[in-house]
């Protein structure tokens, strides 16, 4: 399994680029800086990295000078700068591909596999196939039920319509107000408070059902709530 150094300070993009790629199977480690990237890469091998070129300590640029100075690794940087300098820079610098956003995390994942390949650190097709397989919540649209592990939750109308809009869009994070459109027929007559009662409820029956799994629905602070499925 490749081993990837995400270094980007916005947990939302982070944490979507961490479940597109443990979805195709590389072991990603976050960091949210760059000298916690150095003191990462200090403890372990990488196979890739990928950048943010607008961190809090250091430009991704420098960063990746240091990175390299230590080893030799491919480096994919992620920035909002579009412009054509940015980007020759980029490249100038030793990067092997440079993506803007907002971008497409199937996107990055696809550069990612062709940026291993190019530097053969993908190893053998049977090492490949070996994915993480995750706890995974389902919907049920017969019933009217979610599946946690092949078992059906016993939920009200409310927790249930708020669970099929976060499974239905894993690793999306949505806001109160978004889930009080898909889960209320007058979202306006309740506030989006009723949307924390809820989600506490619902975390509350999936952990009674298999301790650990609430996690599966995290907070996003300031922003709202987001489904990530667990590694088993």
């Amino acid at each position: 399994m490749s081993r990837i150094l995400l270094v980007e300070d916005e947990p939302a993009i982070a944490d979507t680029l961490i479940y597109i790629l443990e979805a195709e199977c590389y072991e990603v480690q976050h960091v949210l800086c760059g000298s916690d990237a150095l003191k990462a890469q200090s403890e372990k091998l990488f196979d890739l990295a990928i950048l943010d070129v607008g961190l809090p300590d250091m430009t991704g640029f420098e960063l990746c000078h240091r990175l390299r100075a230590n080893a030799s690794l491919p480096i994919l940087f992620l920035t909002a700068r579009d412009s054509e300098l940015d980007r020759v820079l980029g490249l100038e610098i030793g990067g092997d591909d440079y993506v803007t956003k907002p971008f497409s995390p199937r996107e990055v994942a696809a550069r990612v596999r062709a940026i291993l390949r190019r530097s053969n650190k993908t190893g053998p097709r049977e090492a490949q196939v070996q994915c993480t397989s995750y706890v995974r919540l389902s919907v049920d649209d017969t019933s009217k039920r979610i599946i946690c592990g092949g078992h059906a939750l016993e939920l009200t109308a409310h927790e249930f319509k708020l669970a099929v809009a976060l499974i239905q869009h894993p690793g999306q994070v949505f806001s109160r107000d978004q889930l009080l459109d898909q889960a209320w027929d007058d979202p306006g007559a309740v506030t989006d408070r009723t949307v924390d009662a809820h989600i506490k409820s619902l975390r509350a029956k999936l952990r009674n059902f298999s301790p650990g799994s609430e996690e599966m629905i995290l907070t996003r602070r300031g922003l709202g709530y987001v489904y990530v499925p667990l590694k088993s």
